[in-house]
């Protein structure tokens, strides 16, 4: 058996990722698919999909995976080119064991890697570390599995449209270059009203802006079309389909938090009293109005595979992140697929008055800083925050630990977190006035430079 160690930096907190041919490679892809598969073997599993999204180094690490997995005993059904949360989708359908997509996500293009999810739940966390160690140790299960491609493509789409509430709209949309363009080309087509689709040819070097919808530059292309076509809304994507963007008539960023809330407004007219869950960096505001609406706000930890790890035990019929992520279990499976929050964004707006412009301009308009991201070492940021935290105690600071810190004064809050997927520290603070703004920025400030870490410019 041949043991294989991973780049210390590979095995992240709910993925696995990394840059070709530096520290990510085809080699990396056949353990894990040994890794995965051992694990699978041992808990009863036997059929395993696997999807890959548009980047040019998917498909190589795609034939490993395949090879790898097959190695240990376990069938293969392999889905093919598209988004994310259609292998999620495939798995599902098909009533598979578990389900490997190969994407670098909102990541740079020589970035790439793995999604996974066993036996219906995200692998994530210490199953991760496991697999790393299943692949040490070198100790994996054999056998011969078989292989098959199934396309499930026309069933994906058809199950997205399942849910749609039907009212009719001019959409722009923006799949940006991402392995899910052709599904939002194929949603939009079934779809009433107008649509107008730009970036849906997939191409891995993402030629026309960076996939990341949360990035308001990354949105220009978007906002200039849907001023141009005179459009209600227009939806963005990023790199595989599992994160959504939106910006209202006007051209302005409706963001993570705000569409939480829009949809909030929808399901708890039909679900009074349930638990929405949203992550540390969402804004108070949404917090508030999730009461406001009869439901009950619950404040998680960052990343999607927590996110939906809490959402089964709070059985939780939706969640979202700032990043875009949105998770529905009421009427789907509970994952984050950002071409099914758009169906049902499309139907919460239809819901509340047919404006998602009005829908925004409803919601309370606090001051805040976009996410800031800075670099730091891999190995130092959780350091640093160990640190910021530590201080914050001594001084008795009002604060969250759910996920790094998040401090609360009496006109706003700050929040200061490792990133589970780059070497960054990211950074966010929100006040009711201006003055409270530059107040926050100052603490957030000085509590970086005491652990010795430069700020950002924009800080």
């Amino acid at each position: 058996m041949s043991a294989h160690a991973f780049h210390p930096t590979v095995l992240r907190e709910y993925d696995v990722r990394g840059i070709i041919d530096e520290t990510l490679g085809a080699d990396d892809a056949r353990a894990l698919g040994k890794a995965f598969g051992t694990k699978a073997v041992a808990t009863g599993g036997k059929k395993i999909v696997v999807g890959y999204d548009g980047r040019v180094s998917s498909p190589a690490l795609r034939d490993a995976l395949v090879d790898g997995l097959r190695s240990t005993g376990v069938d293969v059904t392999d889905i093919g080119l598209g988004a994310t949360p259609m292998t999620y989708y495939a798995m599902f359908e098909l009533d598979a064991d578990g389900c490997i997509m190969i994407t670098g996500s909102h990541n740079p293009p020589n970035y790439n890697g793995f999604k996974m999810m066993m036996h219906k739940k995200p692998v994530f966390g210490e199953a991760i570390q496991e697999l790393g160690r299943i692949a040490t140790a070198g100790d994996y299960a054999t056998g011969n599995g078989g292989y098959e491609q199934v396309d499930v493509f026309d069933r994906y789409i058809d199950r997205l449209m399942k849910d749609f509430e039907g009212a009719s709209f001019t959409v722009a949309w923006d799949p940006s270059n991402g392995s899910a363009g052709p599904a939002v080309a194929a949603l939009a087509k079934r779809l009433p009203g107008k649509h107008y689709v730009i970036n849906e040819e997939v191409d891995g070097t993402f030629p026309n802006h960076h996939a990341d919808p949360t990035v308001e530059k990354n949105l220009e292309q978007l906002k200039a079309l849907v001023r141009e076509k005179g459009c209600d809304m227009g939806i963005a994507f990023d790199g595989d389909g599992d994160r959504i963007g939106a910006v209202d008539g006007e051209g302005r960023v409706v963001w993570g938090d705000q569409l939480l809330a829009i949809l909030a407004g929808q399901l708890l007219k039909e679900l009074p009293g349930a638990p929405i869950i949203a992550d540390v960096k969402a804004s108070q505001a949404l917090y508030d109005r999730i009461a406001e609406l009869g439901g009950k706000p619950v404040m998680w930890k960052t990343g999607h595979s927590l996110i939906k790890s809490k959402m089964v035990e709070l059985s939780s019929p939706l969640a979202g992140e700032m990043s875009g992520h949105i998770f529905f279990k009421h009427k789907f499976y509970g994952h984050d697929d950002a071409l099914y929050a758009a169906v049902r964004l499309l139907n919460a707006v239809a819901d509340q008055g047919g404006s998602l412009k009005a829908l925004k301009d409803s919601l309370p308009a606090a001051i805040n800083t976009p996410e800031l991201r800075f670099d730091c070492d891999d190995f130092r940021k959780f350091e640093v925050i160990k640190e910021v935290q530590k201080r914050l105690e001594a001084a008795g600071a009002d604060m969250s630990t759910v996920d790094g810190v998040r401090v609360k004064t009496a006109d706003g809050w700050w929040l200061l977190r490792a990133s589970n997927t780059q070497a960054v520290l990211v950074a966010r603070c929100e006040a009711s006035s201006e003055a409270g703004l530059d107040r926050l920025k100052a603490e957030l400030v000085a509590a970086l430079t005491a652990s010795g870490v430069e700020p950002p410019a924009d800080l």
